[in-house]
């Protein structure tokens, strides 16, 4: 199993607005190949910046499979414009 962390920064005042888009959007992820589940945080001293971590079966099912699919752009669709730059992503292994 693979942790993929994402951290993103909204636009400053969209947080409601990019939690209810990320609500209508989670599903193009739990759909995708291999995603076991999710969790979205929000930040407590930069209320702008959430932190996404997803459980991958493999780090393919994320960088390929999930990248390169309807699914991912759907997503980006939908809470992409929220985003004041680039997610940070990085991938970890699951030991647990």
């Amino acid at each position: 199993m693979i942790l993929e962390t994402a951290i993103f920064t909204i636009h400053p005042g969209q947080a409601e607005q990019f939690l209810e888009a990320f609500s209508r959007g989670r599903t193009f992820i739990e759909q995708s190949k291999g995603c076991h589940r999710l969790e979205l945080r929000p930040g407590i001293e930069e209320p702008d910046t959430f932190i996404l971590v997803v459980w991958w079966q493999t780090l393919e099912d994320h960088t390929v499979t999930f990248k390169q699919s309807k699914n991912f752009t759907d997503w980006r669709a939908v809470v992409g414009h929220f985003f004041a730059h680039p997610p940070v992503v990085h991938h970890y292994l699951d030991e647990a």
